[in-house]
């Protein structure tokens, strides 16, 4: 029996379905334009100037490559750089293990137990930084503190211990407040990845006798791989572009200095030094360039598990 001919659309009302997908993706396209790609190429360009507030024209004078020779030359900038890479390489490992290992214990549990931990480690994520800085602060307070309050009552330390104000301790002390205010995301999407897991492939490696570990790493961890990816991704970006906890804590003070920070900084609070916008702009594609640099070494090793 022929098989009959699919109907096929015609050129009028192909091109009018493609005119009206166009018109509901021109809001969407404009603002991206606009708001991204734009202002991308604006601070590409400008990174080549020595644009300052002080000129009287928008981008300054074409000054070549010296602002990232200069960047290199310039010991704030490679420490902000050394601190943001520490931050990176401390809070996104732990950041992912954690979600995991919480995840994978929330996901045995009863949907009223499972929907209850989610909100718990959700809510960090949904209430204002501000909020959250204020309580930390206050948890940190080297007078008042309770941190310091718990730790001397168990024995743990004599005197108290300025959190924030000591080089020793502050950085880390970002770390911890970034990482409790990451977890929640993460969690949330490994439990749905969790729950998308094919069954009947679990079922069958338990018959075979394979423990819950090898369960986990022969049958799940491949099948939530995709979703790992993508918590590996924005964890890194949301750690590279770590900036309010910086500002509203320390003020890039106590070898606490990011580049993200340092990039506002020199853009905004240094108004008496020339080419500072530019100078700015140059420091935001380098560090635009580590994340994509970091992104795509994360891709190519996914890919390879």
């Amino acid at each position: 029996m022929a098989r009959q001919k699919q109907p096929t659309m015609s050129r009028a009302l192909q091109r009018r379905e493609n005119i009206s997908g166009y018109a509901f993706m021109l809001p969407s396209l404009i603002f991206f334009v606009g708001f991204v790609v734009l202002p991308m190429f604006i601070c590409i360009f400008m990174g080549f100037t020595d644009a300052n507030m002080h000129d009287k024209t928008m981008f300054g004078s074409f000054i070549g490559l010296q602002n990232y020779i200069r960047l290199f030359h310039d010991k704030t900038f490679l420490q902000a750089l050394w601190n943001t890479f520490i931050i990176v390489i401390i809070s996104v490992p732990a950041t992912c293990a954690f979600s995991l290992w919480v995840s994978s214990a929330i996901y045995k549990m009863g949907s009223f137990s499972r929907s209850f931990y989610r909100i718990v480690f959700y809510l960090p994520v949904v209430t204002g930084s501000v909020a959250v800085t204020a309580v930390w602060k206050w948890m940190y307070n080297n007078y008042t503190g309770i941190l310091n309050t718990v730790l001397k009552g168990v024995g743990l330390i004599d005197q108290n211990i300025n959190w924030l104000g000591d080089p020793k301790f502050a950085l880390y002390c970002i770390i911890v407040i970034l990482f409790t205010t990451s977890v929640g995301q993460p969690i949330v999407l490994y439990v749905s990845a969790l729950g998308n897991v094919d069954p009947t492939l679990v079922e069958a490696a338990e018959v075979d006798g394979a423990t819950d570990m090898q369960v986990f790493w022969k049958v799940k961890w491949p099948q939530i791989m995709p979703t790992t990816l993508y918590i590996l991704v924005i964890t890194t970006i949301n750690s590279f572009q770590c900036f309010a906890l910086i500002q509203l804590l320390t003020q890039g003070s106590s070898n606490t200095n990011t580049v993200m920070y340092h990039i506002y900084f020199t853009a905004f609070k240094l108004t008496d030094q020339a080419g500072h916008f530019g100078y700015a702009n140059a420091m935001g594609v380098v560090l635009a360039i580590a994340i994509g640099i970091l992104s795509a070494v994360q891709f190519k090793l996914a890919k390879e598990k």
